[in-house]
């Protein structure tokens, strides 16, 4: 059974968003048709902005209908044409507050056919704590403490109903707020105000909304005596951004599941990538983050709907080597991402020793544990995941060296001295370094699993610190999320650096020496890496040496006696 839930196909896979070459995603299929690119990938990952979503670069959805600015179902068969499949995003653990089924509770209250859906936080808590004056439960501690929230307080948003009752709703990740701005009309409607004290009255009440204060934190002055009046306008017409959780005790979840799965194979999906899978079971006095079993017992019903359309799930999580969660999950049968690669191999280049990375190659082939690497990606080069498998000294030296060259930091959900990630571009991150950049290539080629290629990675993408300054507080990520024009593409296609790592791509896609069920012998000899793949009568090799940084690649055809040869030149 384990087996036939890995995917055939291993070839390279694109990793980018609808609009990051071009624009959309018919200029990437235009990308994609060109002659440099012909046989260089066999799978997309595509991000979730490629359907209809709010937040987050797409990992808030709305619905997962196409993004009609983006894309359109033609590109996707566009893509079947090229033989590329595709893997896509479904996030189970919530969904946007301005999905059909949260606007159909902020209209129906009670009576929506919804009011399941998500987790009402006070029928949840119901029993277990006690109601404050704010009018949520506050659980007892006894049975929260081994809860993980993301950010400060409880995770809940104060939704309000049609009959201007206040309920809370789950609510982990992120949340807005918005109270519309009120003229002197809005006011005259809802009270007995002269028209010229509404106009001073409004535009006290709008100054103190832009300065950010709560409608209960606003100083009316003299007109003290409309408080309450006004608040209840701005209460009763305030709107909501965010991702609410859903509940998953509820069978028109299972409904919701099924009809994405089957939305997303329709697409031309072969891998689904689960987001945030592991915060969506829940139980009081339990952990809310990779609850046992309960995560386990979602994961099989959720392989049922997957099994049901022919897809292959992907679960994602981060967690260090040591708690050996990748292992557990191959255990039971997924796939799972390697995130130990992209830190393992800044190592191996910084050292000029690859020994944790032949380790690492040696371990993944003797459990057969089965995974999707990556150099660089949508978030940051991943830290904490290092933590058991790398000295944190050096993980601290990883960090600095990093940073040094223009990268952030993300500490983990705000805590200090609890490090996640570090955002740059992989090419920063390897000092912009066209031998290295070749090398980390190379060596992720040939580690075991399917390779994930990030756009900006191919085309050796810079820190864009612009886009940081440009996005505000908490806009990080976006130091490696920098869309490219097609004209920056043509620039970059003529960069030997790109070429190369396109001829090494073309080799790993076509060669039939690399599979999931192919074998692999890896050795180091003092600063040299080799590795060889074995499969029916073909033989691909890889001598990489990590204090020149020059790699050779060999590639044999028994059958005919057919030598490939690639290397790194000078």
């Amino acid at each position: 059974m384990y087996k036939e839930r890995i995917p055939a196909n291993s070839k390279p896979m694109l990793n980018a968003y609808p609009d990051s070459v071009g624009g959309t995603l018919t200029d990437i299929i235009s990308f994609l048709k060109r002659p440099e690119l012909e046989n260089v990938f066999g799978s997309f990952y595509i991000l979730p902005s490629i359907f209809n979503t709010d937040l987050d670069r797409g990992f808030s959805v709305i619905d997962y209908g196409l993004n009609e600015l983006l894309a359109k179902k033609e590109n996707l068969e566009d893509l079947e044409l090229l033989h590329i499949d595709l893997k896509f995003d479904f996030i189970l653990n919530h969904a946007s507050v301005l999905s059909k089924q949260f606007q159909d509770i902020l209209k129906n209250g009670e009576d929506s056919e919804y009011k399941d859906f998500f987790i009402n936080w006070n029928s949840f808590w119901n029993g277990h704590g006690t109601m404050t004056e704010e009018g949520y439960i506050q659980p007892h501690e006894e049975l929260i403490k081994d809860m993980f929230f993301r950010k400060p307080g409880l995770p809940i948003l104060m939704v309000r109903m049609p009959d201007g009752k206040n309920v809370p709703y789950w609510n982990t990740f992120y949340q807005e707020v918005r109270y519309e701005h009120i003229d002197a009309q809005d006011l005259m409607r809802e009270m007995d105000i002269q028209y010229s004290s509404a106009v001073d009255l409004s535009e006290i009440t709008n100054k103190a909304l832009d300065e950010g204060k709560k409608p209960s934190e606003i100083l009316f002055g003299r007109f003290e005596r409309y408080r309450e009046s006004v608040i209840e306008l701005l209460e009763s017409n305030r709107k909501y951004l965010g991702q609410m959780d859903l509940n998953i005790q509820s069978p028109i979840v299972w409904d919701y599941y099924d009809d994405t799965i089957k939305t997303l194979a329709s697409y031309g999906a072969k891998i689904v990538r689960l987001d945030a899978f592991a915060y969506a079971p829940k139980e009081p006095g339990a952990k809310n983050f990779l609850n046992d079993p309960g995560t386990w017992e979602l994961l099989g019903k959720v392989q049922v709907l997957a099994d049901k359309y022919g897809l292959t799930l992907l679960p994602e999580i981060h967690a260090s080597y040591s708690e050996k969660i990748y292992e557990l999950l191959a255990n039971k049968g997924y796939m799972t991402y390697d995130f130990f690669l992209p830190g393992l191999i800044i190592d191996a280049l910084e050292r000029n020793n690859g020994d944790r990375l032949v380790s690492w190659a040696k371990e993944l082939q003797a459990k057969e544990i089965q995974v999707v690497n990556m150099l660089g990606c949508h978030d940051g080069i991943p830290l904490l995941d290092l933590k058991g498998l790398v000295p944190e000294e050096e993980i601290q030296t990883l960090i600095d060296t990093i940073v040094k060259r223009g990268g952030y930091v993300k500490n983990l959900h705000g805590q200090k001295n609890m490090y996640y990630q570090v955002n740059a571009t992989y090419y920063s991150a390897l000092g912009e370094d066209d031998k290295k950049m070749l090398l980390a290539r190379a060596l992720q080629l040939f580690m075991p699993g399917k390779p994930q290629v990030w756009y900006l990675d191919l085309f050796v993408g810079k820190n864009d610190h612009e886009a940081v300054e440009r996005a505000g507080a908490g806009g990080h990520k976006e130091i490696n999320r920098s869309n490219l024009t097609l004209e920056h593409i043509d620039q970059q296609l003529q960069l030997d650096v790109v070429k190369k790592q396109i001829e090494m791509l073309q080799f790993r896609n076509a060669f039939q020496a690399f599979g999931f069920d192919s074998k692999l012998e890896v050795s180091q000899e003092d600063s040299v890496i080799t590795f060889i793949w074995r499969k029916q009568g073909y033989e691909a090799k890889l001598i990489a040496n990590l204090q020149t940084n020059q790699y050779e690649i060999i590639g044999l055809d028994e059958k005919t006696n057919v030598v490939y040869h690639i290397e790194s030149g000078e």
